[in-house]
């Protein structure tokens, strides 16, 4: 036996714990003579001498079989022919958390995977994932929303499931409705049927998208007018979002957008670029932390540097709480607003941001979803002043 296996877990606890079970079920004798133990069907398998802690050991000839570490932990150096990942994300607080998870994926793509080697010339080493769905930005999801999900198999075993419990004497009926009643209905599904909580809780259900611009039978755009929402960016970390719209019917279709994190002496050009692109009738800005300025050199951009005096640029001050505006506007957004039918791949970030939305809070970004509910608030606001009171005194 020369296979060498790496298992990684959590924290170097979980991971120990792990690595012990099994050396110690190598090394088990028989309590009783009807007892069978490993040995009894793989006598030739046995520890190596002097070589047997619980977090690395070896089989007798070989240097090194098995090793556990935790995320984060010491595998440099090492190699195996099999990998195993198990449970990388703790609980809901780390899934909650994007830092936390992006930091897990850096060191399973930078460290964990690169441990790997080939069994032979012909055959590339073996990975095994085991977890708990808990995020769409967890280590399985991203696998999964990956060109390499093909590669892999997928078992997914739901505690329970058309009125079936999985394994009983683990988990009886009578336990898991104890369950459901108890725990926080997301975190639930998550341990228990492998429904992420960032999609059983995300805001928006549903996106609509189109293929085509409304256009007339010679091929003519039908939009009414081409505006602008731009949600600058309030501190350093936030994104500044501007979204670019063609209006028909009282409704919005995403033209552009721009999603960044640069500095201003970057965005400003960016931005009077992409309405100059777009041919934007109205840009307007959320005046606050300094929007007002930041419009003005946008329109400053495309006054003296692009020439142009088609879009109007206008600034106001947003007075309303945001997180209440999100919330409120979320229905009108999923039944009045198209996406293009790719912009999963010309936006990424953006539809990360949209598609991953808490309705419960603990976002660590909103800008997104905050210009996009300005979209929302300046079609529907244009609605109701056509519509007018309906009864009058």
């Amino acid at each position: 036996m020369s296979t060498k296996i790496i298992a990684c877990s959590y924290n170097d606890v979980q991971a120990s714990d792990f690595s012990r079970y099994t050396r110690d079920t190598i090394q088990a004798q028989a309590m009783q003579p009807h007892h069978i133990t490993h040995a009894d069907i793989f006598p030739k398998c046995q520890i190596k001498h002097g070589n047997a802690s619980h977090e690395r050991w070896a089989l007798e000839g070989q240097y090194f079989n098995y090793l556990g570490a935790g995320v984060g932990g010491s595998i440099t150096g090492k190699g195996g022919d099999i990998l195993i990942a198990d449970d990388l994300v703790k609980d809901a607080y780390e899934a909650y958390n994007k830092l936390s998870l992006d930091k897990k994926w850096l060191w399973y793509t930078g460290t964990f995977q690169s441990r790997g080697e080939q069994f032979d010339e012909f055959t590339e080493n073996l990975e095994i994932m085991n977890g708990t769905r808990w995020a769409k930005g967890d280590p399985c999801g991203r696998i999964l929303d990956s060109e390499d999900a093909e590669n892999w198999y997928v078992i997914e075993m739901e505690a329970m499931k058309n009125g079936v419990m999985l394994c009983p004497s683990l988990l009886n009926f009578k336990k898991y409705i104890a369950l459901k009643q108890t725990t926080d209905s997301a975190i639930f599904q998550a341990n228990y049927h492998q429904h992420p909580i960032d999609i059983k809780g995300k805001l928006y259900t549903q996106i609509l998208t189109y293929t085509e611009q409304p256009h007339d039978a010679d091929g003519n755009p039908l939009f009414s007018s081409i505006d602008a929402y731009t949600d600058t960016a309030d501190t350093g970390k936030d994104f500044l979002c501007t979204i670019i719209y063609g209006v028909y019917k009282n409704e919005a279709w995403i033209l552009d957008v721009v999603y960044t994190k640069e500095g201003m002496e970057i965005t400003e050009p960016q931005v009077a670029v992409a309405l100059f692109n777009n041919a934007v009738n109205v840009a307007h800005f959320e005046g606050n932390n300094g929007g007002s300025g930041y419009a003005r050199a946008v329109r400053k951009e495309l006054v003296n540097t692009l020439k142009s005096k088609h879009t109007r640029v206008r600034w106001f001050h947003q007075s309303k709480n945001k997180e209440a505006r999100i919330l409120s506007n979320s229905n009108y957004v999923m039944k009045h607003i198209y996406m293009p039918h790719n912009w999963k791949d010309r936006w990424p970030a953006f539809f990360d941001a949209i598609t991953a939305y808490q309705k419960e809070g603990g976002n660590e970004f909103d800008d997104a979803p905050d210009a996009l509910t300005g979209v929302a608030e300046k079609i529907d606001n244009v609605n109701v002043a056509k519509a007018g009171p309906k009864f009058r005194r």
